[in-house]
């Protein structure tokens, strides 16, 4: 576990979070909290003991790993759903736990129902509709077979659920792609239900999805990035603070990230920062050494543009991002000292480093910075 480098998670903030989302998209539909990608860089094992508190009992993971992560932290049962990789030998410990899992492909069928005849359990499918994303998914052909299949094995089989994953619902430019998906899995979904076949839920919207197009919402709703206070992009954000006369963000961030000064240096004017020559002193400087980089998470396109709190000042990162360390210009903030605190993400003072200005110098969306964090950087709940 990395000592030199802390991510905090909010509580109140996610309490927060929840109960927005419950108000707004009704108590007729499931939330299936998202946690790939280590929860969005927030930390599985930390954060779902705060959803399970507020009352999420449905989770969403891409690998079955991660499937296994949120079992071992829950501590009472809840439906966990792998949206994408299990080899075959998952398969069959997924069905054991009674883990669900997505089926976008005929093989994966034919391995679940192998397992459920070895183990005399019926595996837990969500169907995935081929409806336009062209990533995965079973076209008509595929669905059609599939269904005879299932019809043959129904004593292995709960159609958990059938669903799809729309195309850019964050941008109006893809309006009307998304509409001719949501058509063509209505249709898909007749074809399901003309064989007698029920799925428990029936799912397509994300977090854009879910507020964009309130139609998409249908059983269960898998969010993601808004769980953790973030806007799935800011068309998003307008179009729905448009509507209201409060302009206030209804998402609280959850997560900050705090380092601390591990050495100070003087600087004099005329030398060079840090690799190469891409950072020169124009006047006599003090720079402080913080013990992260891009191996951490901090972004190597940073370099000479990353900002950080120290001291109650906002200072500038200078030099070129390292693997494992970052040289900020403290010279306006104060007798900066070793061990003092360093805020990469988060509040200090009244002023905030906010995940967006990541974003917005690096390139990178709000979802790529959280993910890039390191899982080995500590994590708490505050």
């Amino acid at each position: 576990m990395i000592d030199n480098s802390l991510i905090t998670l909010n509580e109140n903030a996610v309490e927060n979070n929840i109960a927005f989302l419950r108000k707004k998209l009704g108590d007729k539909v499931k939330i299936s909290a998202v946690v790939k990608a280590n929860a969005y860089g927030h930390g599985i094992e930390q954060i779902v003991p705060v959803f399970e508190k507020y009352g999420i009992d449905h989770y969403s993971a891409f690998y079955y790993s991660e499937a296994v992560r949120v079992f071992d932290s829950l501590s009472k049962p809840a439906t966990i759903m792998v949206m994408g990789w299990l080899c075959d030998k998952s398969i069959g410990d997924a069905i054991e736990k009674g883990i669900e899992f997505f089926v976008f492909n005929i093989e994966r069928l034919n391995i679940a129902i192998k397992y459920a005849k070895e183990l005399n359990l019926k595996a837990k499918i969500h169907l995935e509709a081929e409806t336009g994303m062209n990533r995965s998914g079973l076209n008509i052909d595929e669905l059609e077979n599939a269904i005879a299949i299932i019809k043959e094995n129904i004593e292995y089989i709960e159609i958990s659920g059938f669903c799809t994953h729309l195309a850019g619902a964050e941008s109006v430019s893809n309006f009307l792609r998304i509409q001719n998906q949501l058509k063509k899995y209505k249709k898909m979904l007749a074809t399901l239900e003309a064989n007698d076949l029920s799925p428990k839920y029936k799912h397509v919207a994300n977090s854009a999805a879910a507020f964009v197009y309130p139609k998409a919402r249908m059983d269960l709703v898998r969010i993601g990035i808004m769980l953790y206070g973030f806007w799935s992009s800011s068309e998003v954000y307008v179009q729905y603070i448009n509507r209201k006369s409060n302009k206030i963000d209804p998402l609280k961030r959850i997560l900050g990230w705090q380092s601390q000064i591990m050495a100070v240096k003087k600087v004099k004017s005329g030398e060079f920062v840090g690799y190469g020559i891409s950072y020169l002193a124009q006047s006599n400087i003090t720079t402080a050494l913080v013990p992260v980089g891009y191996s951490f998470g901090y972004s190597r396109s940073l370099s000479n543009k990353g900002r950080v709190l120290i001291r109650g000042h906002r200072c500038s990162v200078i030099g070129v991002v390292n693997m494992n360390m970052i040289i900020v210009d403290v010279t306006h903030a104060g007798d900066t000292k070793v061990g003092d605190e360093v805020v990469l993400i988060g509040k200090q003072d009244e002023l905030e480093i906010k995940v967006s200005a990541f974003s917005e110098i690096s390139d990178q969306l709000n979802y790529e910075v959280l993910a890039h964090l390191l899982e080995t950087i500590k994590r708490i709940v505050i």
